[in-house]
């Protein structure tokens, strides 16, 4: 015997004049939002990329009018800038997962249960966010463990962030518990459960995090300045602040003439327009990679209430 279906009725809502106004101006606060913050940036890059000289009449607004890009050849061709920007890559690439690691096993181990001393350790750790000792304890520390002028001492003093390992450890508490127990029945450990189900499946968390360091990393530069003072050790960002001081002073006149004389038209708007671009561009084409997993993590790995 055929069912006999019953007919749907789809009811047409009918947008009132208050709705579409309320539409229409979100979308001009978002517009203008996105502009304001993304013409400054825009309006960087086209002055890099336009002639020096050309540059400094001002009126560049949205393209440029003469294409050149003689000042990234002369911040790249620089030896120290080139330098400086391996050792900030080496201390990202380096730094960046290895914060990851031990932030996510810390977190993992705080996030049991189970664990002798749970409530004390929890406490230890948020007390380290609101007291310290001080720039000058901290210093002496890193001295007496032999890590000034040492490129170690970009990479252990941010092994390990307490506000990240929050995150993931909320993110952790969330799972299943029946997850680590099946585990743990079928004869797997901690360190089973922790690579082959934690991190797999805290991937969001995890790569929220990583953007978080990897950024930090990527723009640090006072570390440079407060705990090296070999100019092999300096990091790109400790170069562009230079770069971007040193037209400031007397020796801006004689830059610009040396410049003359050598047939390149460079002024300092353009030089730190090229290294601000440099500096930028890199940390900004990874976001898009990990985007789909930041959203995600934070409001995921959010502290609960």
């Amino acid at each position: 015997m055929a069912k006999t279906q019953t007919p749907t009725i789809k009811i047409k809502h009918r947008r009132t004049a208050g709705e579409w106004v309320l539409d229409i101006l979100k979308i001009v606060v978002l517009t203008f939002i996105t502009v304001i913050c993304i013409y400054p940036f825009w309006n960087i890059f086209i002055v890099s990329i336009n002639d020096p000289t050309d540059a400094a009449r001002g009126g560049l607004y949205l393209w440029p009018r003469i294409f050149s890009i003689d000042s990234y050849k002369e911040i790249l061709g620089r030896s120290t800038f080139r330098h400086a920007m391996l050792v900030t890559l080496a201390r990202t690439l380096i730094g960046t997962p290895l914060a990851v690691i031990c932030t996510s096993m810390c977190a993992y181990s705080l996030a049991r249960k189970d664990l002798v001393g749970h409530k004390f350790f929890s406490v230890f750790f948020v007390f380290t966010m609101y007291f310290g000792g001080g720039q000058v304890p901290y210093y002496m520390v890193l001295k007496n463990l032999g890590l000034l002028d040492n490129f170690l001492v970009y990479i252990f003093p941010l092994i390990m962030s307490v506000y990240n390992m929050i995150l993931i450890r909320s993110y952790i508490e969330g799972m299943p518990a029946e997850l680590f127990e099946a585990t743990k029945i079928d004869g797997g450990n901690d360190l089973v459960v922790f690579f082959k189900i934690v991190l797999p499946l805290a991937k969001p968390i995890l790569m929220t995090v990583a953007l978080f360091v990897a950024i930090h990393h990527w723009n640090s530069w006072f570390d440079a300045y407060l705990y090296t003072s070999s100019t092999n050790l300096k990091v790109m960002q400790q170069i562009l602040v230079e770069i971007l001081n040193q037209y400031q002073t007397g020796a801006t006149t004689a830059n610009q003439i040396s410049n003359a004389n050598s047939g390149v038209r460079l002024t300092p708007d353009s030089l730190r327009m090229a290294s601000t671009m440099i500096a930028t561009i890199p940390i900004i084409l990874v976001y898009p990679f990990i985007q789909k997993y930041f959203v995600k993590g934070i409001m995921l790995g959010a502290v609960k209430g």
